[in-house]
């Protein structure tokens, strides 16, 4: 990675707390969103923009108390 003047972030071990948004969020990613169907790279990112686009501004998320992220942020 120095090749591309990057460096790793993770947190300690036994951070758990860290990593749950993220955790959480590809795992609904698996179960929602239709990426089996996709037959070639191009179509499998089209695929999870809509995805994300769904999720940030229509999925009613159960710990926002039913608001979407953008409606908590402010975006809508």
């Amino acid at each position: 990675m120095a090749k591309w003047d990057v460096t790793q972030s993770m947190s300690r071990k036994g951070n758990y707390l860290g990593n749950a948004p993220a955790e959480s969020f590809f795992g609904h990613l698996k179960d929602e969103a239709d990426i089996q169907s996709c037959d070639t790279f191009e179509e499998l990112v089209a695929e999870i923009d809509l995805y994300i686009n769904y999720y940030n501004n229509e999925r009613p998320q159960w710990g926002l108390k039913g608001k979407t992220p953008a409606e908590c942020r402010g975006f809508t």
